[in-house]
């Protein structure tokens, strides 16, 4: 038995969120972090009028409705990143906060954007 050739010993120690393989012929692989998620179209453009009118908000003066206006697009924004879209109460808030704020509508376009894509 002295003969036999030696096994290779390996040690593993924590392997919380990570991928390993082991042997000649072992594949990983990783699916960390955010799932993939498809949206469709009129989601696609939400998103994107979505963060335009954030970033336009920051050139306007800032009020309690704008930051109410922000806090709900952001929220909306992360839905959308996260899940693929925004459910339809969240959608219904902003539409409240869009035609509390039609002054913003008018005078930047980005908000005439997410207005018409929620259907005001």
């Amino acid at each position: 038995m002295a003969d036999e050739q030696a096994q290779p010993h390996i040690t593993i120690g924590d392997v919380s969120g990570s991928t390993f393989a082991i042997g000649s012929h072992a594949r990983a692989e990783s699916h960390h972090g955010t799932p993939s998620t498809s949206r469709d179209d009129r989601t696609e453009q939400l998103l994107v009028a979505v963060r335009q009118l954030r970033a336009d908000l920051v050139r306007v003066r800032a009020s309690e409705q704008t930051a109410g206006l922000d806090a709900a697009l952001a929220d909306t924004e992360e839905e959308i990143v996260r899940a693929g879209s925004a459910d339809e109460r969240r959608l219904r808030r902003l539409r409240e906060l869009l035609t509390d704020a039609a002054s913003l509508t008018t005078v930047l376009s980005s908000a005439g954007a997410v207005a018409g894509l929620l259907g005001m």
